[in-house]
């Protein structure tokens, strides 16, 4: 199995590689250090490309190319590499039955502008043809996850156990499981299969214990989840799920000093900038305004293009850097309609709270105790509101 699948997956459903477009405070500010020509990845990109130029059309050079172009925006959280994958796709990209690997990669694609029922609509059709294709049940499986229905989400996990190895199908299954109800079993099994494959691949390694990491914080056990962070971020280099995970991690724990120098240079990906922005507001440092106000105007753009990907982290930007509570609901409510993670729960709940409106929590509270949600997070939240007669 493919395990690259993983990841773009797992991180572009939620929209973290998204970006908008970056305008400097002035013309002598350096935008960006280009990536060297003796860069590993872009000497594998100019192969790539020279490949397909020479035989236009090619769909094994094509989808290898888009693949890379991917794993590239996972990394790097630079969202231009997806619009240069689609770009390669584009001979396939508007058929309504496409070769099944160029539905994999147009269902990856889709996701990550949040257009989950196109996705899963490729996915099905990719299934139906090829019932064994592991990549599109993670894919499936990690779509519905984000969408909340775990149910659907379970099942599609179940059909990865002759198909991907041991601990893929459980990391798949144990992250539905500690968001619908089994918190501390689907911990415990998970650990287990961690402990048990040592060998298993980096990337699957830093995504189980990220992961894990998360699971443990959900807990309430920060040390735990400290121990899980800081062996992903050892194994190699952190790409911007891990990088956004860890920073609100370290924010909750009021540790605003070390997400400084751990975001400082990876600020072009505007989940990453809020990050940086609230640990220089936690600091009072003198740019901290600055730095507030630069993501307010990408935020901006984004709406003037339509781009609803980051309402999640602009509702949390409103909120918490504006104290602007009815815009934050606002756009808390618009997210959830899309996705329905516990980071979404929480910013709901946290601008209901702010705003004084505890029945527009209502429908947020009914979700976390019908799916069985744990979160010491959310309890706080839960508590206030309940109190004030949401449910």
């Amino acid at each position: 199995m493919d395990i690259r699948i993983i990841f773009a997956a797992t991180m572009l459903a939620g929209g973290i590689a998204g970006a908008s477009p970056y305008l400097p405070a002035d013309g002598k500010q350096i935008v960006e250090h280009l990536p060297s020509r003796n860069d590993p990845a872009q000497r594998e990109f100019q192969r790539l490309r020279k490949l397909l130029a020479a035989q236009p059309g090619d769909i094994n050079s094509a989808t290898e190319l888009a693949q890379k172009y991917i794993d590239a925006a996972r990394n790097d959280g630079d969202p231009r590499y997806l619009g240069y994958a689609q770009a390669v796709l584009a001979p396939w990209w508007a058929q309504a039955r496409p070769p099944l690997a160029v539905l994999v990669l147009r269902a990856t694609l889709l996701q990550s502008s949040h257009q989950f029922p196109a996705a899963l609509a490729d996915l099905g059709l990719v299934l139906k043809q090829d019932r064994d294709n592991a990549q599109a049940w993670l894919t499936r499986a990690t779509v519905l996850q984000v969408q909340g229905q775990y149910a659907q989400a379970k099942n599609s996990c179940m059909h990865l156990y002759p198909l991907a190895p041991e601990l893929v199908t459980t990391t798949c299954l144990s992250s539905i499981a500690n968001l619908n109800g089994d918190a501390a079993q689907s911990y415990t099994q998970l650990v287990q299969a961690y402990k048990k494959n040592p060998a298993a691949d980096t990337g699957i390694r830093i995504w189980v214990l990220t992961l894990l990491a998360e699971m443990a914080g959900r807990r309430g056990d920060a040390r735990t989840a400290e121990l899980w962070y800081r062996q992903a971020m050892q194994l190699a280099s952190p790409d911007s799920y891990l990088l956004a995970s860890y920073a609100d991690f370290l924010l909750d724990q009021k540790r605003a000093t070390e997400v400084l120098p751990l975001l400082k240079d990876k600020t072009r990906v505007d989940a990453l900038l809020l990050r940086y922005a609230l640990a220089l507001r936690a600091q009072r440092a003198p740019d901290a305004s600055a730095q507030s106000e630069a993501l307010g105007r990408r935020f901006d753009a984004a709406m003037m293009r339509g781009d609803t990907v980051h309402q999640r982290e602009q509702a949390r930007y409103e909120l918490q850097l504006k104290g602007n509570a009815a815009a934050a609901l606002r756009l808390a409510q618009l997210n959830w309609e899309v996705q329905k993670e516990s980071a979404d729960a929480r910013i709901y709940l946290e601008a209901a709270v702010a705003a004084g409106d505890a029945k527009a929590a209502a429908p947020v509270l009914a979700w976390i105790r019908q799916n069985g949600l744990q979160d010491a997070a959310l309890a706080p939240l839960i508590a206030r509101l309940d109190a004030s007669g949401a449910a």
